[in-house]
């Protein structure tokens, strides 16, 4: 899992370097403050992914005597850090649009926010996928900082096509100034979410999911020696989940036995969902018996 979060999290990097590079420049060419406030948003999600593969890495760490649920919360604390960053960034545009003076950008504009959308839109919906298919919180952050990106660059394009009506129609000719300080409202609002999604989770957060609680559940109840599933908590630990299962076995089996078919159980959730690491088996009698 590790190998293949630095190979998505390298296709990240590599993207949104171009990208802000390719935008900020163009942004200078073609006079936009607000492309350039996008490519800064685009080194944004440069930004944050160097602290998730930082983050990733540091999470990934066994488990130890101090630790014994591994580091995986650190992944939370981690993205909280990219939610911070990606505020201040946020902040920082909009205060800076608010002092700029009034220009009009080039048709290239046009072209460059054109492409750039489309580039950004793959990457988030690839970043999402992949933290969804890994139930990677850090992949999932980073995704949608992109897709931050890809509506901001839609306001962008939408501003220089705008702009370019400003001889016409006055007014327009503020819309590369508005489109920076909306890029920066997108930015402000993203922050905003990573942080609230992911100190809910570092605080202890249960699984809500119904598709993953309900496959559990199913998937104990298929257990012949399972009579009744009494309860079931998950609780994210990074990639991973503690899971503590309550279940009702006949009341005439021996300790040794009931201990066994519970370590079965264990071992059974474990092969089949590589997510399960942590779990632990409180067994009650059969009600009735």
């Amino acid at each position: 899992i590790m190998k293949k979060f630095n190979n998505i999290m390298r296709i990240s990097v590599v993207t949104n370097s171009l990208l802000s590079i390719f935008k900020i420049i163009m942004g200078y060419i073609g006079k936009s403050s607000a492309l350039i406030a996008d490519g800064i948003h685009s080194f944004s999600d440069l930004l944050t992914d160097f602290f998730a593969m930082i983050g990733n890495y540091i999470a990934g760490k066994p488990a130890d005597k101090k630790h014994p649920f591994g580091h995986g919360r650190l992944e939370y604390i981690t993205s909280c850090g990219i939610g911070l960053v990606v505020l201040i960034i946020g902040f920082s545009l909009i205060k800076k649009s608010m002092s700029s003076s009034i220009c009009i950008p080039s048709l290239l504009v046009i072209v460059v926010s054109f492409i750039t959308i489309l580039f950004k839109y793959f990457l988030s919906f690839y970043l999402i996928k992949m933290g969804k298919i890994y139930n990677n919180n850090i992949l999932i952050s980073s995704g949608r900082e992109s897709r931050a990106d890809v509506y901001s660059s839609i306001v962008v394009l939408i501003s220089s096509i705008l702009v370019q009506f400003s001889n016409k129609i006055n007014i327009f000719s503020y819309s590369d100034v508005v489109a920076t300080i909306i890029v920066g409202i997108f930015i402000i609002r993203t922050g905003f979410l990573i942080i609230k999604e992911n100190l809910s989770v570092l605080i202890g957060e249960q699984e809500s999911n119904s598709d993953i609680l309900g496959e559990l559940k199913n998937f104990i109840l298929d257990d012949k020696n399972i009579c009744s599933l009494d309860d079931l908590v998950m609780i994210k630990y990074g990639a991973y989940f503690k899971i503590i299962i309550e279940v009702s076995m006949e009341s005439d089996l021996s300790l040794e036995q009931a201990h066994n078919n519970a370590h079965m159980l264990q071992n059974n959730i474990m092969k089949q969902y590589k997510w399960a690491k942590y779990i632990t088996i409180h067994i009650n009698p059969k009600k009735g018996d």
